[in-house]
């Protein structure tokens, strides 16, 4: 079996949670409990995934770190827009 099957579910696991992030910060207009720091950290990480994929052995992999890029993307943007304090 070929292992980037693993990672690409790896990535869809993990993808699934951010649309639901994205829409309680959205409809919330709140973004109680969120780090900035955390979200940075796990965006630094899909980049490192994206730029692997560019010079490792590129496949379809990299449109999964893109999509769950942009969306951590949109969870920051969101979470910095209604950041209390």
């Amino acid at each position: 079996m070929n292992p980037d099957v693993f990672e690409a579910i790896m990535l869809v696991c993990f993808g699934c949670a951010w649309p639901f992030s994205i829409y309680k910060t959205w409809k919330t207009k709140r973004a109680a409990g969120k780090s900035l720091f955390f979200i940075s950290i796990i965006l630094i990480g899909y980049v490192a995934g994206i730029l692997f994929e560019m010079v490792g052995d590129l496949n379809d992999v990299i449109y999964l770190y893109i999509l769950n890029l942009l969306m951590v993307c949109a969870d920051l943007f969101l979470s910095i827009k209604y950041r209390r304090g």
